[in-house]
């Protein structure tokens, strides 16, 4: 079914867009969506990290590669790595973790978040997670482990379908404007929560040069929400 589903087979985002999306260095983005490999000095072998992101082949220079599972994937994946752990240190861990869940795209599913901080105490006690990176990422609440509320807070983020799959994921790194991105919704790409207007409506005219206080008026949205999507945008809107 996932070949049909447009939130898995639909590449929606450039990497370059689901970085900053993410809130992330487009560096890190890239490494999560091909892999990596390094060589080490001397004659130890190349380290090598498979792909966590689901990434489509691109038809022509610049298109979209990342479909929207990719995108929460990578939110998931931005919890880990705002908890302060490596995340070489933990992709073995990872990929453990989706084995025992046995099912494709684990990091965008509803039973990660579930039973992903059981699952991977576990697999930490296999030694693929340190201590301390156990205790960062996981905390024994009430008898359960579950994930630390740094980790919590961006998992909040994503709503889940009926099978189980993201559906809808609130962005990070916004502290006023709520943007929210669906395929349901403007085609993927991320709108204002409170009115649905485009992010990228409200980008273009300010780019164009009109006043945020217009802008704000025009689409019916709080100046400040505006003035925040604009200076993460890097925009000095007038």
């Amino acid at each position: 079914m996932a070949d049909k589903d447009v939130r898995f087979s639909v590449p929606l985002y450039t990497q370059a867009e689901t970085a900053r999306y993410l809130d992330m260095p487009a560096t890190t983005l890239r490494s999560w969506t091909k892999g990596y490999a390094r060589k080490p000095h001397g004659a130890r072998p190349a380290v090598r990290g498979h792909p966590l992101v689901t990434y489509l082949p691109a038809d022509r220079p610049s298109a979209p590669t990342v479909p929207f599972i990719g995108l929460a994937e990578g939110m998931f994946l931005s919890a880990l790595r705002k908890a302060g752990v490596p995340l070489q240190q933990i992709r073995p861990a990872l990929k453990l973790v989706q084995q025992r869940l046995g099912i494709a795209h684990a990091l965008a599913s509803k039973r990660l978040y579930v039973l992903g901080a059981q699952l991977l105490w576990e697999v930490a006690e296999e030694g693929e997670l340190t201590p301390g990176d156990r205790r960062s990422l996981i905390v024994l609440r009430d008898g359960q482990y579950v994930f630390r509320e740094v980790v919590d807070g961006f998992l909040r983020r994503i709503d889940y379908a009926d099978d189980g799959y993201a559906a809808r994921v609130a962005l990070p790194g916004y502290e006023v404007a709520q943007i929210t991105a669906s395929p349901a919704i403007n085609f993927g790409y991320p709108y204002f929560e409170a009115t649905g207007t485009p992010v990228e409506a409200v980008l273009s005219r300010l780019r164009a040069g009109e006043p945020l206080t217009e802008v704000a008026d025009d689409f019916d949205l709080n100046l400040d929400e505006v003035s925040e999507a604009a200076d993460r945008a890097g925009l000095v809107a007038a």
